[in-house]
């Protein structure tokens, strides 16, 4: 029964796992809400009304349910093949015209900059764009393609069953035991510094920064069937908590620009 259950996890998860989780997601919003200005918080409530950033994340992953926005399922991720430089990566993300995090983040953007765009269609790009940001925060959404970014790597989380893009989605985060709104306010602090230098480092950064880390990732683990716990936990806490951060502290930017 076990074996069934594992092949049944690996077979389902690679089309159906949903990036950061539900807490993930709703840490990066709250921690964007925090940093919007005046004006941008004015302007998201105007097109979310009273859905803040941190409910209004998970949006792009509850709709996967309707077919009619199954289109929208290529925008939450890049895949890219390993040992590339940065360069490499940069041009690569550039040069790509397919449906991916990286083209529809810059589309989303332009979109919501643009003042003739259909009022109608801003609260969909507003749930997409907090979505994305989220998204390309986790590194193993920058993961390789010939493993879909880490889902077909089975692992084991002390003895249950997963796929490495599962435990960075939702298992690191949900083993903390804590709320959204809880993890949100123990990670919430940087310095002046800290938020001018993640703010200013273009998008393209982002993507090779979550490259690097998926290559790290890749590399602690040696064989399908590893087994992850309290050791992994310590070793990459941090990491992920960092990566929420800039998650939350960059989309903040991002939405002060756009409602500037």
């Amino acid at each position: 029964m076990r074996k069934i259950l594992f092949a049944a996890l690996v077979i389902y998860f690679p089309s159906q796992c949903m990036a950061w989780g539900l807490l993930g997601h709703r840490i990066v919003g709250q921690i964007a809400q925090t940093h919007l200005t005046t004006k941008a918080a004015r302007a998201v409530k105007a097109i979310l009304g009273n859905e803040d950033l941190a409910m209004c994340s998970n949006w792009p992953d509850f709709i996967k349910s309707d077919t009619s926005y199954k289109h929208l399922s290529n925008w939450h991720y890049v895949n890219l093949k390993g040992g590339l430089t940065e360069a490499q990566v940069i041009e690569q993300l550039n040069a790509d015209t397919a449906a991916n995090a990286y083209t529809k983040l810059n589309f989303l953007v332009a979109q919501l900059k643009d003042k003739t765009t259909d009022p109608s269609l801003k609260p969909m790009y507003l749930r997409l764009l907090v979505h994305l940001v989220g998204d390309i925060h986790q590194p193993m959404h920058v993961g390789r393609l010939d493993d879909l970014g880490g889902n077909r790597i089975r692992v084991l989380w002390f003895k249950d069953p997963y796929n490495l893009h599962q435990i960075w989605d939702e298992v690191l985060i949900d083993f903390q035991q804590l709320s959204y709104t809880e993890y949100a306010k123990a990670i919430n602090f940087s310095t002046k510094m800290q938020c001018q230098q993640w703010q200013q480092q273009p998008r393209e950064h982002w993507f090779y920064e979550s490259y690097q880390l998926a290559s790290l990732i890749y590399s602690d683990v040696k064989g399908n069937e590893d087994k992850l716990g309290f050791q992994y936990n310590f070793k990459y806490k941090a990491l992920m908590e960092e990566q929420l951060l800039k998650g939350g502290i960059r989309l903040a930017a991002v939405l002060n620009d756009i409602f500037s």
